[in-house]
């Protein structure tokens, strides 16, 4: 198992994952995000489960799936919410309000026009280390 250094306190399979996220790869991201969170521990394990499920909720959107997208954004709060603003680099609040404003947007929306949602509300992760 790879372990994340003091200079850079991620886990090696949650960088890939971040930039597979911000390359909008959201199903690909989710493979490194999930090994990421099955080897590291609270909290940085619950940021990375959350940002998996934000990504997932973006995958749900671009396959139609309404009641799936919702699913993951509920279930991102949970694991994200309780973290504070950032942890190892992430902006958390911003990533909450991103998701929020695209789950604003799909309830507008709902499920008969899903496929209108307008994808330039999907944002990159804020404030990532690079």
């Amino acid at each position: 198992m790879n372990l994340p250094s003091k200079a850079d306190p991620l886990h090696p399979a949650a960088r890939k994952g971040i930039k597979l996220f911000n390359e909008g790869e959201f199903y690909e991201a989710h493979e490194h995000l999930e090994l990421a969170w099955m080897n590291t521990r609270s909290p940085e394990r619950d940021l990375y489960q959350g940002i998996l499920q934000v990504g997932l909720a973006y995958f749900q959107i671009s396959k139609g799936n309404y009641r799936g997208a919702l699913k993951m954004l509920k279930r991102c709060r949970k694991n994200l919410g309780p973290l504070g603003d950032n942890l190892l680099g992430i902006n958390i609040r911003q990533l909450l309000k991103d998701a929020n404003q695209v789950e604003t947007e799909i309830r507008k929306l709902g499920p008969e026009q899903l496929h209108l949602f307008d994808q330039s509300l999907i944002r990159r992760l804020p404030k990532t280390l690079e």
